[in-house]
């Protein structure tokens, strides 16, 4: 098993869209293709913050990683937040979520920001595991109000 963790490009957006839209049916939502679109537009803009990386196992592109960064009135570096990150069923429990979220602290750590962060559903136990053995639950509660 050889795992690679690449940023996305341009020539693998067949290869994100499948993925993308496995992990909207993971989470049982549906987006308007124009939402789509613009993510992907989003993610290859380098005038973007918006940035992806993929995780490639033996040649098949298996997983994505995808994150942005913003200003903290908490710290005089940015914060990076993980918004998106999805496996295919078939390579989940082989260390390729791990693979994505190291490289994301990696590269936070090389581009000097001060911290990552992420949400996940309560109900999803088992990235919640792996989450877990990064950081523990912190207290905070998510509040969102669509506008």
């Amino acid at each position: 098993m050889t795992v690679e963790i690449r940023d996305i490009a341009v020539r693998t957006e067949a290869e994100w869209r499948v993925l993308w839209g496995q992990y909207l049916a993971f989470y049982g939502v549906t987006l308007p293709p124009e939402v789509t679109n613009q993510t992907w537009d989003r993610i290859v803009d380098p005038a973007t913050a918006l940035r992806g990386r993929l995780a490639v196992l033996d040649g098949e592109v298996v997983g994505f990683a995808l994150h942005h960064t913003h200003l903290s009135t908490w710290a005089s570096s940015f914060d990076c937040y993980l918004e998106d990150l999805y496996l295919a069923g078939a390579a989940r429990g082989q260390g390729i979520g791990r693979a994505l979220v190291d490289d994301l602290i990696a590269h936070c750590r090389a581009a000097g920001y001060s911290r990552l962060y992420w949400h996940t559903d309560e109900r999803n136990t088992r990235a919640r595991k792996l989450y877990d053995s990064y950081a523990p639950y912190d207290g905070h509660v998510r509040y969102r109000i669509k506008i």
